[in-house]
C-alpha cells in the first residue's frame, strides 16, 4: 500500500486486489506503469513537484521577517538568560530565513550580534561557529573585502572628523581662518588615525570578543595540576575556534579582496592567537602568519617576547626563521626594540650567518651567498624549512632556479658519477 501511494497509484488499483492474489497484482502493477498514458502523469508530476518547490522558494523569499534590531534584541535577552543551546539554534535557524531572502546586510547583523553575545558569555564553540557561519554569508552574498568589511571605514574624509578630535589624533595640527589644516607634515597619516578612530568593524570586532587568558604559571598539589590540565583542553578549543573563523576569513578576503593570500590583517590578528592564547606554541606558524601580514613592528615585539620565555637554542632558531622569510625591515625594527628592552642578539653561528647573508642581498653576490651556505651548513641544517627559505632567497634575488624533483635527483647522479670518475 505504501508502494502504491508513493507512486500515486491509489485510484487505479485498488488495495483489495492485493489481498486475494499478489502475485496478480504485482504484474498488473508492471502493467499500469508501463502504461504511456501512466508515464505522463508522471512527467506531469514531476513537473508539478518542481513548480511547488520554486512557488515554496519565493514565498519564502516574501515572508514576513521581524526587523533585523527586533531578532537581535530578543536573542540576546534569551543568550544573557543562560539559555544558550536554545539561543544558538535561534540563530541559526532565523538567519538562514534571513539569507534565503537574500537579506545578506540583516542576516550579517544578527550573526554578528550573536558571535559576539556568546563569546562574551563564554560559549566559545557556539561564538565561533555563528562566526563561521559570518563568514560564509559574506562568501554567499558575495560581500566584497574592503577596509570597511575588515575594521576600518572606507571613506574617512577628514573633512567630516570634528576639530577637536583631530587635535587629539595629532597634537601639531592647527587650522587657518580658512579651516584648513596647517602645521603637520602628514595629512595621509592623520588621515589614518581618523579612520581608526572610526572604529573597527566586524571581523575586527568578532576577533575581539574571543577570550585572552592567561595559563596558569605557579603550580603546587593535585587541585592545581588538574585546574592547569583544564585550562590547557580550554585553551585548545579558544585556539581551534578562533583559527577557524580567522582561517575562513582569510579565504573569504583572497577570494574577494586584492591580496593573493588574503587580508594582512587578518594574517596579524591569527598571528597574535596564536601566540598568545596556544598551549603548544609553534613559532613558525606564528611566523608564516606574521609575514604575511602587515605589522613588522609587532612581529619584532613578539620574537622579543618569546626570546624571554622560551628554552635555549629556540631564541636564534626563531630569527633566523623569521629574517629568512621576510627580510624587509624586520631585523632593523627587532634590533631596535631589543635595545629598548636592553637585550641582545644570541651570540651563535646561526645569528653570524643572517649578518651575512643580508649584507650580501645587499651587494647583489652570488658566489659569496654559495660559499655562506656551505661554511654555515650546520647551523642550517638545523631546522629543514632553512634550505627551502634560501632556496626561495636565491631565486628571488639572483635568479637562481630551483631544482624540481627530476632534476635534483639527476643532478645528484651526475654528482656521483663525476665523483667516481674523478676518483
Amino acid at each position: 500500500l505504501l508502494i502504491i501511494r508513493i507512486l500515486g497509484l491509489g485510484g487505479w488499483i485498488r488495495s483489495e486486489d492485493y489481498k486475494r492474489s499478489p502475485e496478480s497484482f504485482a504484474s498488473r502493477l508492471v502493467a499500469r506503469t508501463a502504461n504511456p498514458r501512466f508515464r505522463g502523469r508522471e512527467e506531469r508530476g514531476e513537473r508539478g513537484v518542481q513548480r511547488d518547490e520554486k512557488m515554496s522558494r519565493e514565498r519564502g523569499r516574501r515572508a514576513v521577517l521581524l526587523p533585523p534590531q527586533e531578532t537581535i534584541d530578543k536573542l540576546e535577552k534569551m543568550a544573557n538568560a543562560g539559555n544558550f543551546y536554545e539561543a544558538q539554534q535561534m540563530y541559526k535557524s532565523i538567519t538562514a530565513r534571513y539569507a534565503a531572502a537574500e537579506r545578506y546586510d540583516d542576516t550579517l547583523d544578527i550573526l554578528q550580534s550573536g558571535a559576539s553575545v556568546q563569546l562574551k558569555n563564554g560559549q566559545v564553540i557556539c561564538g565561533a561557529e555563528l562566526a563561521v557561519l559570518f563568514v560564509e554569508t559574506l562568501v554567499k552574498g558575495k560581500i566584497p573585502c574592503s577596509e570597511e568589511t575588515l575594521g576600518r571605514c572606507g571613506g574617512g574624509d577628514l573633512n567630516l572628523a570634528p576639530k577637536g578630535l583631530l587635535k587629539t589624533l595629532h597634537p601639531l595640527v592647527e587650522f587657518d581662518g580658512l579651516g584648513e589644516m596647517v602645521g603637520i607634515e602628514s595629512v595621509s597619516f592623520l588621515g589614518a588615525r581618523w579612520r581608526e578612530e572610526l572604529g573597527y568593524d566586524r571581523i575586527r570586532k568578532i576577533y575581539m570578543e574571543f577570550p585572552q587568558i592567561s595559563m596558569p604559571q605557579q603550580l603546587g598539589d593535585d587541585d592545581d595540576m588538574q585546574k592547569l590540565s583544564e585550562a590547557l583542553v580550554a585553551a585548545k578549543t579558544r585556539v581551534e575556534s578562533c583559527s577557524s573563523f580567522l582561517k575562513a576569513a582569510i579565504k573569504w578576503s583572497a577570494e574577494f579582496g586584492p591580496h593573493k593570500y588574503g587580508s594582512p590583517e587578518i594574517h596579524v590578528m591569527l598571528a597574535e592567537y596564536i601566540y598568545s592564547q596556544s598551549p603548544e606554541l609553534d613559532m613558525s606558524k606564528v611566523s608564516i602568519c606574521f609575514v604575511r601580514g602587515n605589522n613588522p613592528e609587532k612581529f619584532a615585539s613578539t620574537l622579543v617576547n618569546f626570546m624571554g620565555k622560551c628554552y635555549p637554542g629556540e631564541d636564534d632558531l626563531a630569527i633566523a626563521r623569521a629574517v629568512l622569510m621576510d627580510a624587509n625591515k624586520l631585523m632593523d625594527e627587532l634590533k631596535r626594540q631589543l635595545q629598548l628592552n636592553q637585550l641582545d642578539l644570541p651570540d651563535s653561528d646561526l645569528m653570524q650567518f643572517i649578518g651575512y647573508l643580508l649584507q650580501t642581498l645587499e651587494r647583489d653576490a652570488l658566489p659569496l651567498f654559495r660559499i655562506l651556505r656551505q661554511k654555515y651548513k650546520p647551523s642550517i641544517d638545523r631546522e629543514s624549512l632553512f634550505d627551502e627559505l634560501l632556496d626561495e632567497i636565491a631565486e628571488k634575488y639572483f635568479g637562481v632556479r630551483r631544482r624540481g624533483g627530476l632534476q635534483g635527483m639527476f643532478g645528484d647522479i651526475f654528482k656521483m658519477m663525476g665523483g667516481e670518475a674523478m676518483a
